[in-house]
């Protein structure tokens, strides 16, 4: 039974994370990059400098630019940038990893457009919280016609939450490592649901649940506060992990990137088969790379409604930040890493083992010390990100419900039970789940991104026009003024 559906499972994957989805994707974020005259690398460095000077009180939201950005690395900065970056390369080789930064370069011009759009046409809830994202920017830009699409991408918004990157990914991968480094032969297990299962998972299971739920109870102003203090250090930590790897590794990192190229376009697969191993490569580390940034999902966009700021520019500028410390930053460490070591080719390794192998093979640390310190970033990762996920969901229920507080709070204890089970899970099955409804989410939200390029450009040139005026008109006055004062100087002079 568990083989049929396994089989059903793929044979859906297969068909949503087609050729169709993947030029969707790709399209969408070169049309941005191209109409915005590639924002992403002209407004990089600005876009770090406003990182930090949006929060400014009267401003309509409920937290800061910064914390809006934290709490969209939450849910983003999780077991896609360990496990995923392993399961996208075991798949699909290291070219699996080119195509996961392609998507990320073009994706950071999607996740700016969507996150300026969220600013742009969020609203105030009948209890007077923020809430915004693509059900609104689809219904009040596309217009009331289009009312249909926003529900289909909430409904996937709730999906995803519950069956993909949310709960059953993160909670998996988490006890998976948690297991790995206590009871790696799982010694002592426990029989449940007809299945024998290690203790440790069982009990770390639970602890989890019960700290989600904690956390779960304060909203969206807990998570904010708990992600700007664990997201920023977990991140910087594992960042300085993985450059160590390489810097020990310094000799092997030619040979990673060509195994990278080679890989990307299948130029190493027999005769006949380099067309057949590109698209596994493409597929996987698009596929991969999406689950792991987010950039055309729509969910970013969520957390980027709530943010205390005057101009949706402006926070769009910020929110793009996120794609470029996921994947082309924290992606880019764990896959070198395992490339460099060569954790993908060991046999009957899967998931977070993969990069457990590649910490442990790679740091100059003793091996139970390194897996340890993987748990520990792990952990944390899935962790914020189960946090984020909920927020996200949330508001996608909000918006189904017409903001149904019971509605809301029924939700919420199903997706605390959904963490409780995702230890249960098969690692292959739940991968699979997570791939299809983050496809499905992310298609009404490229055709809004298509459909509404028009507004995002014109806002953006509109938003630096308007800089420019001022930065003129200042200079204009600071002249006048000095020319005033020199004038006095004469005068006083003669």
């Amino acid at each position: 039974m568990f083989n049929a559906i396994n089989n059903f499972l793929e044979t859906l994957d297969s068909l949503v994370w087609g050729v169709p989805l993947i030029v969707l994707i790709l399209f969408t974020g070169l049309l941005l990059t191209i109409r915005l005259g590639g924002m992403q690398f002209a407004k990089l460095g600005m876009a770090f400098g406003l990182m930090f000077k949006n929060d400014k009180s009267g401003m309509k939201g409920e937290v800061s630019s910064f914390g809006a950005l934290c709490t969209a690395l939450s849910a983003t900065i999780g077991t896609g940038n360990i496990v995923g970056v392993a399961t996208a390369i075991a798949a699909g080789g290291p070219g699996a990893l080119f195509w996961m930064w392609l998507a990320a370069l073009v994706g950071t011009a999607t996740k700016y457009a969507e996150c300026m759009l969220a600013v742009k046409y969020r609203t105030v809830a009948k209890d007077g919280h923020i809430i915004g994202g693509p059900f609104y920017y689809i219904e009040k830009g596309m217009g009331a016609k289009w009312k249909w699409l926003a529900s289909i991408f909430a409904v996937f918004g709730v999906m995803v939450g519950l069956f993909g990157i949310g709960t059953f990914t993160q909670i998996n991968g988490i006890t998976s490592a948690i297991k790995g480094f206590f009871d790696p032969n799982s010694v002592n297990t426990i029989s449940l649901f007809g299945m024998d299962y290690s203790v440790v998972t069982v009990i770390s299971g639970i602890i989890l649940t019960i700290c989600v739920a904690l956390v779960l109870i304060g909203g969206l102003k807990r998570i904010s506060s708990v992600a700007q203090v664990v997201v920023p250090f977990m991140a910087i930590f594992y960042i300085l992990c993985g450059v160590l790897i390489i810097l020990l590794n310094l000799n092997k990192i030619p040979d990673a990137f060509v195994q990278i190229f080679q890989g990307a376009f299948g130029l190493k697969a027999a005769a006949g088969g380099a067309l057949g191993a590109m698209m596994v490569a493409m597929q996987k580390g698009i596929a991969r790379g999406i689950f792991s940034n987010e950039a055309g999902i729509g969910s970013a966009p969520i957390a980027a409604a709530a943010a205390k700021v005057d101009e949706p520019v402006k926070q769009g500028l910020v929110s793009m930040l996120g794609t470029v410390i996921d994947t082309l930053m924290i992606c880019t460490m764990t896959g070198l890493a395992i490339i460099v070591t060569g954790a993908f080719k060991v046999e009957g390794l899967e998931g977070a083992n993969v990069t457990s192998y590649a910490f442990q093979k790679g740091l100059p640390f003793p091996t139970q010390f390194s897996a340890f310190l993987l748990m520990c970033c792990l952990v944390f990762f899935a962790f914020t990100t189960i946090l984020g996920w909920n927020y996200y969901s949330e508001k996608c229920l909000e918006y189904l419900t017409g903001e149904n507080t019971k509605a809301v709070r029924v939700y919420r204890w199903l997706y605390i039970f959904c963490v409780f089970i995702g230890p249960y899970m098969t690692v292959s099955a739940v991968w699979t789940i997570a791939d299809i409804v983050n496809g499905l989410m992310a298609i009404p939200n490229l055709i809004a991104l298509i459909a509404l390029n028009g507004v995002v450009v014109a806002d953006t040139k509109a938003y630096f026009n308007k800089l420019k005026a001022d930065k003129t008109d200042n200079l204009g006055a600071k002249v006048t003024e000095f020319n005033k004062e020199l004038s006095k100087d004469d005068s006083a002079a003669s």
